[in-house]
């Protein structure tokens, strides 16, 4: 039963709007399907960064390390601030197809955004550290469940956003969201900034 409390809570922490959604979605509404499944891939396998030092209880010393907290704290502020700065600045009123089948991107480019935007967030490192706190023990044998949680964890990051991703690409949103391309992106960066700010501003 606890196993699948923590099941359902993993659910509703991934899907709910923050950072993430609202970078994947920027990308897939303004470079195409396959940005927005990159930046998703990213973002899974940040994950893995939070389970490894999760479980070697790195994210307990960091949270009781003022400075350490800090540090990571402000520089994922500042990231996000600067993709949405960037976001809201290079906005385009320009009517592109969303298809991207023949669109050349650069995927290591969305796939760092989404790794970074995820990483540095610490937020989601107070998450992992308060849910291994209770999965793992000090018999090393009885931390399959810890690690079984961080697989499946990874594997719902990269199930959800690469629904967004291909959501917000379908043919039946084509139309709509090439005409409100613009503010949308507008939008979006202001989102990314808002988080960014009261990341930095919040105790």
């Amino acid at each position: 039963m606890e196993m699948l409390s923590l099941a359902i809570l993993g659910v509703l922490i991934v899907i709910s709007p923050g950072a993430d959604f609202v970078l994947v979605l920027k990308n897939s509404v303004n470079q195409g399907r396959k940005a927005g499944i990159w930046t998703a891939i990213g973002v899974s396998l940040a994950i893995c960064v939070h389970i490894g030092y999760s479980m070697f209880g790195i994210s307990y010393l960091i949270s009781q390390n003022a400075f350490m907290f800090s540090l990571v704290k402000y520089a994922g502020a500042a990231y996000l601030i600067y993709l949405g700065l960037k976001g809201i600045f290079s906005s385009s009123s320009e009517q592109e197809s969303l298809n991207d089948n023949k669109k050349e991107i650069n995927a290591y480019r969305y796939f760092a955004q989404g790794f970074l935007c995820n990483v540095l967030n610490p937020k989601t490192m107070l998450f992992f550290l308060s849910i291994f706190s209770q999965l793992i023990s000090p018999d090393a044998a009885e931390n399959q469940a810890a690690l079984f949680y961080g697989l499946y964890m990874v594997a719902l990051h990269a199930l959800w956003f690469s629904i967004v991703a291909i959501l917000f690409t379908s043919k039946a949103l084509q139309t709509r969201l090439n005409r409100m391309k613009k503010r949308l992106n507008q939008v979006c960066g202001a989102g990314l900034v808002s988080f960014g700010a009261l990341l930095a501003i919040k105790s």
